[in-house]
This record gives C-alpha cells, structure tokens and sequence, in this order.
C-alpha cells in the first residue's frame, strides 16, 4: 500500500529538535571528532571575550570522564529579558539556533563563532547542562536536560566574580562514546594560548589529577619553537604582523634542515586546517619574494633557476593568524576560509613583512634562497629520473612490482592492500589472504625516512617506487592524483615489537608527508595481529594484549592453558593469519586519522628528525605508556 504524500506529511523540526535529528549538520559526525567539537565551541565563545579584550583567564575541568565546565572571567552572558521572546538572553542563547550577538558586530568585532548556534547546538547534544553567569555581583543560573530548560533562570546567590561558567555532559543518545579525551582537549588549549599571549588558559583533569596551565608570552614564536623540537633551525624565526581595512595579519615562519612543509593557519584563533584565500595569499608572497630576491642575487649566478612554490616552501614551518570581522567559513566546522578580499590583503602584508626582514638580515635570505635553489635542482632531478622510470614503465599503473601480489578484483572499492615487511610475513599474506579482493605488497628491509631525504633520494629508493606503483596514485603534491588509486584500504600490517612499530613510523611518515589525502581520506589503516594464542582443551582463542591474557586467566582458574606468544607475523601459519589479521569478520583495523595537523607534524619532526636530544625526551616522558616492549 502507497503510504499519502500530502501537506499532512511535511514536518516541521521546533527548537533544538532539528539538532537532535541530525547532529552531523551541526558538528561534523558524532564520533570522537564531534564529541570534542562540543568542548571547543564552549571554549571558543570564551576566546572570543579574550579577543574582544574583556577576559584574561579560561578554566577548563574535566569533572568526570564524560562531564566537563568551562569557566572564564568574561563579561558574562546577558541574563535580561530579551525584548522580543520575552524570556532571558541567558536562555535564548542557549535554546534558541542563530541568537548571540555576534551578528551586530557591535559587541564582538571580531570573534570565531559566528553562526549563533554553538552553545545552543552543545546544549541540544548534551544529557545535561547547567550555566552560571556571574554579572554585577550576582549569580544567575539555568539547567538543561537535552537542550530544554528546567525551569527560568533563576539568582543562586552573590559573587564577586564576573563571567560564564558552562557544565555538561554529552548526550549517549546522541554519540557513540562520551568519555572526552584529555589529550585531545589539551592540544586545542595550548594553540589558543599560543594564539593569544595575553590569556591563561588552566587545565585541571580531576579524574587524573592533573593540572596544566598554558600561557606564552612570546606567542606565536613560542608556537614554532614547540612544533619544530625535534628539527634543526636554520635561522631564528621571521614575525610579521601588520592590519589593513580591519584584518589583522600574523605570520611567523622559519626553516629547518628537513624536506617537508607545515603551514598551519588560524582565523579568529580558529584553525582552518583545509586552507583557504589566507594560505593562498600567504603561499603567493613567499613565492614572488623569494623569486624577486633570487634574480638579484648571487646564488642565481646564471640566471637559470625559477622557484615553484614547492620549492621556496621545503623545510618550512609557519604560522599564520587572521583576525578579521565576519569571515565566510564553509560549514559550521569553520575547516576553510571563503572571504576574496583577504588573499590580497594577506598577500601584500606578508610580502612586505618579508622584503623588510630580508633586508635587514642578508645572511638569513641568503640561507634561504640556497635551500630553495637545492630544492629547485632536486625537484629538477627528480622529474627527471621520475620520467625516466615512466620510459622503463615502472611507476606506471601498467607495470607493477614483482613484489606485489595483486587481487584479481579491479574495482577499488572493494580491493585493499596489505604492506607487509618480510619475506616470511609476506609469504604468509600472501597465501593466507583472499586472493578475489586482497593484494599483498611484501617490502625487503625498512623503508627510507622520507623526513630526511630529498625527493630525488625517495624516488630512488625501490621499496618506495614498490609502494607507489602499488597505490597507483602518483606521488607528491605535483603528481599525486586519488582518482588513480587502486585500493580504497590500504593497511600496515607489521609485528608487535620495537621494529614493527619502526616499520609502522616510517610507512606512516611516508603516508603524511607525501600522500596526505589518503589519511585525510581515511584509506590508511593499521592491522592488530593478536600477542597470543591460547588453547584450552579443543578451544582457541587469539588475545590482543597482556591485560586480555590476564583476564582470560582469571575466567579459566585452574584450567590447563597452552599459551604460544606471537613475536611477529612470520611465526603464524597462512590460516592463522587470515583468521586473526586479514579476516573481514575477524581482524581489528585501526583507521589512521590526523585530528590536528600541528601536533601530527610536531610528532613526526620528532620522532623522525635529526634532533637527538628532543626524541630521548619523548622516550623517557612516554616510556610509562609503552605496551608489548620487545626485550
């Protein structure tokens, strides 16, 4: 039976219920990316009093494992009646989508949350919220459950404080995991406070009991010094900040003696991590001023040598900050910037920023405009060789390596890729797996460490040239196309021990720095072997880790156990592995994913770089959480 199709059917969502019912519009998804979307909106309405130079301080504690407050000491939301709802500006702010008074431009001239529907979309997601505001000496409160409130906003008594306090806990309805990662939380706190060197920003995790506090009164500057730990400086940073036509532009940037490029770029202290006419313009000065330095100078004694962008951008770390009135954003996660007329703007501040500085510190250009030049010849070098090896047919899609073995399938959708180390392991792979969707790609020794290498030298590393045949999709910001892929996973598959995370951290690195949309994505994918095999009369089990072993033990007291410990792929049968590792219905795959793009290239600078000392650091500090040591 046809179901009728009139105006009887044509719902109206009211208030919240709209967010509720799709909250993806709102925030993205409603996995971890979303849940922490949650807190950062709060914290942002609080940045945004820091902006508008009415708070110093922003209080965040992590109450309980799914429970979180944000406290500043800010003007306080309005808690009078609105003139046209007729109930308190406390409450329409949080229940009402599109109200806040950022739309004016009177209040907040420049501010991150523009939409007018943070809080309320948080309260419409949260189990339960509760808001004080603290105004001319009183305390105002109002709770929510599910975005609807309790009752009015109500006085709870007297303070000398002044500012928001905000509490809730997401809603398990609505997201598959409440419990807040406070790493994840930390990373946002510390850009803020780079971002802005005049606030406080102080992190109490009471289910850990720990406490940080983030405050650098050198900014920006400080923020290069924290993501390039791990590397070498060519030279101490270049700040430029200037305004033109009510946009503010700050820029600090430096070299280091890797090859890779890290631009990471905030608007109203919100980080737009896709780009946008900023990036562009920024990208567009150093280019041409670069360029206009180099037809002057003596590094270019023959006038042959013209820079890409990549060129001038090798071994770069930069910041770069926009604060201007009304920004277009795309979409409510604010990931990239619209507005024309910054490019411009960007543009002409940080070429004459730039040309100021150079001719003040000749020896600092003239560094630079070496390592460009190199590059320029590596990347001269490595066409070369690139179209050298198309003529040999082997990096194109028609010839692949004699190390892959490839799935019969060729629709990409349903074929995935297993990079695995080792003869042994490969030769298990390749019989274990299933031969119709699953390839098998069996690398001999590590791979090169991309973060110290030129792209002539990684091009001429076979294992590599192996893996980019494979994937098919070319390499590199000038070749790379996802069009071409030929696999939609393409997953890591090494041992449990110290060399199998190596392996792993190298791959990785690779993927990052060079096929980055792949992980953005969401195509990269880390395989979990089990540690043990356990046996129990006829019954076998596979566990994935000391504390599963331990409860297994627990469960089976007294019983007779036949315990074998898997030290890496090569000890395990074709049939082991396809049963624990490559099985759809079995395996455990670990999608990689980069959550915040300064702390991923912080990470890999130090961990893969040429600094010794700040990876001895990051040993000792994490040595505590270390799993499966290989001794």
């Amino acid at each position: 039976m046809t179901e009728r199709y009139d105006a009887a059917q044509i719902q109206v969502l009211k208030g919240l219920e709209a967010v509720r019912r799709r909250p993806a519009m709102y925030i993205g998804d409603v996995s971890v990316r979303g849940l922490h979307h949650l807190v950062a909106e709060i914290v942002d309405n609080s940045v945004d009093e820091a902006i508008a130079g009415k708070c110093d301080t922003i209080v965040i504690t992590l109450e309980e494992p799914d429970k979180i407050s944000v406290e500043d000491n800010g003007r306080g939301i309005p808690v009078d009646t609105h003139p046209e709802l007729d109930v308190s500006a406390l409450e329409v702010v949080m229940t009402v989508l599109h109200a806040g008074a950022k739309f004016s431009g009177k209040v907040y001239t420049i501010s991150g949350g523009l939409h007018g529907v943070g809080s309320s979309v948080v309260n419409a997601l949260s189990a339960e919220m509760e808001v004080e505001v603290y105004r001319d000496g009183t305390i105002w409160r109002q709770t929510y459950k599910k975005g609807v409130p309790d009752g009015p906003v109500k006085k709870a008594g007297k303070t000398k404080k002044h500012g928001t306090k905000t509490t809730f806990k997401p809603d398990p309805e609505i997201f598959k995991r409440t419990k807040l990662n406070p790493d994840i939380i930390t990373i946002r706190l510390r850009e803020l406070a780079y971002l802005n060197p005049n606030l406080s920003i102080k992190f109490t995790d009471k289910v850990k009991g720990q406490e940080q506090v983030f405050h650098f009164k050198k900014g920006i500057i400080d923020f290069l010094a924290y993501l390039d730990k791990g590397r070498t400086h060519l030279h101490k940073p270049l700040y430029i900040k200037d305004a033109r036509n009510g946009i503010e532009v700050e820029a600090a940037l430096e070299y280091t003696d890797t090859f890779s490029e890290s631009i990471i770029p905030f608007v109203n202290m919100i980080n737009t991590h896709e780009g946008g006419t900023h990036v562009v313009g920024f990208k567009a000065a150093l280019t041409k001023t670069l360029n206009d330095f180099l037809r002057r100078s003596k590094v270019n004694k023959n006038k042959k040598i013209d820079l890409t962008g990549d060129d001038v951008r090798e071994g770069l770390t930069a910041i770069l900050s926009v604060q201007m009135p009304s920004p277009q954003f795309e979409g409510q996660t604010k990931t990239k910037l619209g507005n024309s007329e910054v490019r411009g703007i960007v543009e002409s501040i940080v070429s004459e920023g730039l040309s100021r500085h150079f001719d003040e510190r000749p020896k600092i250009l003239n560094l630079i405009l070496q390592k460009a030049s190199a590059a320029a010849r590596s990347r001269e070098a490595a066409r070369k060789a690139r179209d050298l090896e198309r003529r040999k047919s082997l990096l194109s899609s028609d010839a692949l390596p004699g190390k892959l073995a490839d799935c019969s399938s060729d629709d990409p959708d349903e074929c995935e890729l297993f990079i695995v180390e080792g003869n042994s392991a490969g030769g298990s792979a390749k019989q274990g797996r299933d031969r119709r969707f699953q390839a098998v790609l069996a690398l001999r020794g590590k791979v090169l460490n991309v973060e110290k290498a030129g792209l002539n030298k990684i091009l001429a590393n076979k294992e590599i040239k192996s893996i980019i045949s494979s994937v098919g999709t070319g390499f590199g910001a000038d070749s790379f196309d996802a069009a071409k892929i030929r696999y939609s996973k393409i997953i890591i598959m090494a041992d449990a021990d110290v060399d199998g995370s190596h392996i792993r951290t190298l791959l990785l690195t690779l993927f990052y720095r060079y096929m980055k949309d792949l992980i953005e994505q969401g195509m990269i994918y880390i395989a979990q072997p089990p540690l043990y095999r356990v046996q129990r009369g006829k019954k076998i089990s596979y566990l994935y880790s000391d504390e599963e072993l331990d409860e297994f033990r627990k469960k089976a007291k007294g019983a007779k156990l036949d315990i074998q410990r898997f030290k890496g792929l090569g000890e395990m049968n074709p049939e082991q592995l396809w049963e624990t590792s490559m099985n759809p219905e079995n395996r455990i795959l670990k999608r990689v994913t980069v959550a915040d793009a300064a702390e991923a290239h912080k990470l890999f600078s130090i961990l893969m770089g040429s600094e010794v000392e700040p990876r001895k650091e990051f040993i000792e500090e994490n040595a505590q959480f270390v799993e499966n040591l290989d001794i």
